[in-house]
């Protein structure tokens, strides 16, 4: 799934007129690659008689030459020396610390001083600060009037990257805090406090110096208001693209702003969203809304449910075991009459008010299996659009036997294209090639059982993630299937890892995830390397069940040898159609 770097021949070659004929060829790492791993893969491969040393060890490869052994890492440089024959290829990896560097002497830590950008927060919250400073010194911090002390640390923990859980390394580290000061205060008053003023004092040497970022409190009684001017505004946990997203905003979203920090706005219900999708209403006043009637009617392909509001709330989404969770933010309900006729899918609304201005709607299903839904503004009424089940086997009995796909639209996407070359394999062959291939088997076996197949691309051409989202947004198909092959981060064992992997985001997604996934490791006799929740761009759309296919790993030398094969290749494409039908028929209508 990571992205491997690096194409061609790289670092130092000494060759001979026979390197054309026989080259030993590195394709992972790049050379001069830097890393904070503390074990790094190399990946290549070379003809299969004779042997490759690395650093003069021989290394084991497969039965065509691949190997992908791992090494330990010291801080900083580290060189490797590849050899096959007469030919040698010299590779330099740098290990990056974690740990911020201390300094020497009366200074603070470069760009260590925090706040780093401008925050803003209402009277009483915590705002913290954080220095590096050196060891046993004294720290504060100047905000206002107030000086706030900050403690010198004892020790931290670290938490691993999310990508460590795909190398079964996901657990905290403590680790020493030396040289690391933090403390909080809080301010009662609405005030401009400009900016943190740190002083240190160290052998009875003093210095100062004033933090990146400005500190303001906001005022309760005059917060901006904020209108979502994206079409699907990027909901986050936190103030950064680190944080976890949430259920996006559909456009026309108003929301009291009640905090700030660098280029993220904070809304009233508790979620950041980038400034750069909202803008301000001057003079806007609290949004808040009333509910009455709620009504629901059918279209083509779906039951609509239309919330008459006062104005566009925020919104959150919860799918369950037949069940579909819509909760409204600065709503209260002064509701007595709901109309729900006999309904496809639904078969019973259920609502409560969970606090004075937040309200839980309960949509009880009458399948487990969910299809995909919407979420968009008309005027001030919210509209949720569920999708009923796809109308599959159309035709009568013979067109269901030899088409069982029949009026399934399902949509298959090609991982990467043009320059995203995606992983590699050891004698260079790029993940975007094998993605496409075996994409295009599948559309075959799929076609041949009488479904209506869309491709995101049908040639190495660069396709944006935003631009297969929105395909799949548009065309809404019964599903969509991304097909990828893996690779591993730097401190992943290429050499032990292999298998089928199966991504999801949403939960009406999961049951197709696990049943192809079962279905692939059993049907091909294939590894499981095993399933997970993942917050990509290829399972986040929400109009239809996604699922993201990690087919196998292009670094693995042996397993190379399996994704490359072409009767292999016939068979797995064979596999997924044979179940897609299977699942499609036990769950389709």
């Amino acid at each position: 799934m990571r992205t491997i770097l690096g194409l061609a021949l790289l670092g130092t070659l000494i060759t001979s007129p026979a390197w054309a004929e026989q080259p030993l060829y590195v394709a992972y790492p790049p050379t001069k690659h830097q890393t904070t791993a503390d074990r790094i893969f190399l990946i290549g491969t070379a003809p299969p008689a004779g042997e490759v040393l690395i650093n003069g060890s021989r290394v084991s490869r497969s039965a065509a030459g691949n190997f992908a052994p791992s090494f330990p890492l010291q801080l900083g440089e580290n060189v490797f020396t590849l050899r096959y024959q007469n030919q040698e290829i010299q590779l330099r990896v740098t290990r990056q610390s974690t740990q911020p560097e201390v300094p020497v002497g009366l200074a603070f830590g470069k760009d260590s001083l925090t706040p780093t950008v401008d925050i803003a927060r209402l009277p009483g919250e915590l705002i913290c600060f954080g220095a590096i400073a050196p060891p046993n010194a004294t720290v504060s911090v100047k905000l206002g009037e107030q000086t706030i002390p900050l403690p010198q640390q004892s020790q931290a923990v670290q938490l691993p990257p999310n990508s460590a859980i795909l190398t079964a390394q996901n657990q905290p580290a403590t680790t020493s805090a030396i040289g690391q000061y933090q403390g909080c205060a809080t301010a009662s008053t609405a005030v401009n406090l400009g900016q943190p003023q740190f002083q240190l004092t160290l052998n009875g040497k003093t210095t100062t110096q004033p933090a990146p970022g400005n500190v303001s409190i906001l005022s309760p009684a005059k917060l901006e208001v904020a209108e979502v001017i994206a079409e699907a505004g990027a909901a986050r946990t936190g103030p950064s693209t680190d944080y976890s997203r949430l259920t996006p905003l559909p456009k026309g979203v108003r929301a009291t702003v009640t905090g700030r920090e660098g280029e993220w706005v904070r809304l009233d219900y508790g979620a950041w969203i980038k400034a750069s999708e909202v803008r301000i209403l001057p003079g806007a006043v609290p949004p808040l809304s009333l509910i009455r009637s709620i009504s629901a009617r059918q279209v083509e392909g779906a039951t609509e449910v239309v919330f008459p509001l006062q104005t566009p709330v925020p919104v959150s989404v919860q799918q369950g075991d037949r069940t579909f969770t819509l909760t409204l933010y600065n709503t209260t309900a002064q509701t007595d009459t709901i109309r729900l006729d006999d309904d496809p899918i639904i078969s019973r609304l259920d609502w409560q008010q969970v606090n004075p201005t937040q309200l839980q709607y309960t949509f009880n299903l009458k399948s487990q299996q969910q299809w995909g839904y919407s979420l968009r503004y008309e005027g001030t009424s919210l509209i949720l659009s569920l999708r009923h089940p796809p109308r599959m086997g159309r035709g009568g009995r013979l067109s269901q036997a030899n088409q069982p796909l029949r009026g399934m639209k399902i949509l298959v996407d090609p991982g990467h294209g043009g320059t995203e070359t995606g992983s590699i394999g050891p004698n260079g062959y790029p993940e975007k090639d094998v993605n496409l291939v075996v994409s295009k088997l599948l559309q075959e076996q799929l076609i041949a059982r009488g479904a209506t197949v869309y491709m995101t691309r049908e040639e190495d051409k660069e396709v944006s993630l935003a631009d297969r989202m929105k395909m799949i947004d548009q065309l809404q198909p019964a599903i969509a299937l991304s097909i990828h092959y893996n690779a591993l981060p730097d401190s992943g064992d290429a050499i032990n890892t292999k298998g089928i992997g199966t991504f999801w985001y949403h939960p009406q997604a999961h049951n197709l995830a696990m049943f192809l996934h079962n279905y692939l490791v059993e049907e091909l006799k294939r590894p499981s390397y095993g399933v997970f929740w993942n917050n990509l761009a290829l399972t986040r759309p929400y109009s239809t069940p996604a699922v993201l296919l990690e087919l196998g790993f292009m670094i693995n030398p042996e397993e190379f040898e399996w994704v490359i094969n072409p009767q292999e290749q016939e068979k797995l494409a064979n596999a997924i159609a044979d179940g897609v039908t299977e699942w499609m028929t036990t769950q389709a209508k």
